[in-house]
């Protein structure tokens, strides 16, 4: 992998969900394209000075979403369809955010529907 991955151990984001998300984001900016390969877990780990299950956990966040594919013998790799999958995902985070700009909510708001949806995967409470 030739992105450099960092995280903040006093952020209140839980660092697992920090990995996870700079992936996405180096995947959803081109810096890892498919069928680029992630270091292992325990390389990663080690030089994050993480436990090797707070990568593992990452990685499988990371496969549930098809954003990498996990092969015996050859590791961790961009997902050929992850890039497509990113730009389907920020059209509709645009169109949430017209549409809760729409209905008056604050971005406070929003954001809290948000991450009650990603956080139990059901149906977010109405505001």
């Amino acid at each position: 992998m030739s992105v450099r991955l960092d995280v903040d151990l006093t952020s209140g984001v839980p660092v697992y969900e920090q990995v996870r998300a700079q992936v996405v984001g180096h995947v959803a900016t081109g810096r890892l394209r498919p069928g680029d390969r992630l270091p292992t877990i325990r390389a990663l780990a080690t030089d994050l000075g993480l436990a090797p299950g707070t990568v593992a956990r990452a990685f499988r966040e990371l496969e549930r979403a098809g954003v990498v594919v996990t092969r015996r013998r050859s590791g961790t790799v961009v997902a050929a369809d992850a890039a497509p999958a990113q730009a389907q995902a920020r059209r509709a985070a645009a169109d949430y955010a017209r549409a809760a700009r729409a209905a008056g909510l604050s971005t406070d708001e929003a954001v809290a529907l948000v991450r009650g949806a990603l956080t139990t995967g059901d149906e977010p409470p109405t505001v």
